[in-house]
């Protein structure tokens, strides 16, 4: 049972961290823009179980521009 709870710690904490929040375009690199791409990708890909809505999601923003 903890080693359950450790790995999904880890796979949480890396999850976070591969999130992209910088963007190519110098003009789009504000925090209005990351914020309204994230909501947009948010919508798009709603939360599910399984938490494939996270791969999704960056996904997503790797398409708007943001690494």
């Amino acid at each position: 049972m903890r080693s359950c709870i450790g790995i999904c710690l880890i796979y949480a904490l890396l999850g976070c961290s591969l999130y992209p929040d910088v963007n190519k375009d110098p003009a789009k690199n504000n925090k209005a823009t990351f914020q309204r791409d994230a909501i947009d990708c948010a919508q798009a890909y709603p939360e599910a179980g399984s938490g494939v809505h996270v791969r999704q999601r960056i996904n997503c923003m790797n398409l708007k521009g943001w690494y």
